[in-house]
């Protein structure tokens, strides 16, 4: 599995405005509703579910990432979202330190190979300390998409 495959370029952007969980996770929510991946009426669930999933513990896994996650019965197929604050976000990390780096995921509630698919090809992605700085260095869309699309090519 890709990234890309689950991942529009729509739904990406590299000027996070959000300074705390729960104002990120809008966002990041805003740009699947902006991209057409889901649909407006079902916001206000999405955000309730992923911060529901944050209050069992932060999914902020360290090194400036944070991979926000829920299923829900509203969404068809997996989605994601990618986020880059300048600022840092804080996140309630397991380090301590502000995320940088988001990748927001939403699967439908009945499908676990996928979702679980998706956030191994992430975490395995972000261990790589080059891959993590060149995405926060990422300039726009087409630069994180290029980033994602070279790694993916190399790390299948």
């Amino acid at each position: 599995m890709k990234i890309m495959d689950f991942l529009s370029e729509e739904a990406i952007t590299t000027d996070l405005k959000s300074v705390n969980k729960t104002e990120a996770i809008k966002e990041l929510v805003e740009l699947l509703i902006v991209s057409g991946d889901i649909d407006k009426k079902d916001k206000a669930k999405i955000v309730e579910l992923l911060l529901a999933r944050e209050s069992l513990g932060s999914t902020a896994i360290g090194h400036n990432v944070g991979i926000p996650h829920a299923k829900a019965d509203c969404i068809k197929n997996l989605v994601g979202a990618f986020g880059l604050s300048r600022k840092g976000v804080d996140f309630d990390s397991l380090d301590g330190e502000p995320v940088y780096v988001f990748f927001l995921l939403l699967a439908p509630q009945d499908s676990a190979g996928p979702h679980l698919k998706a956030l191994a090809r992430i975490s395995r992605l972000i261990k790589d300390k080059y891959f993590r700085d060149t995405l926060k260095q990422a300039k726009d869309k087409k630069d994180v998409v290029r980033i994602i699309e070279t790694e993916d090519d190399k790390k299948i």
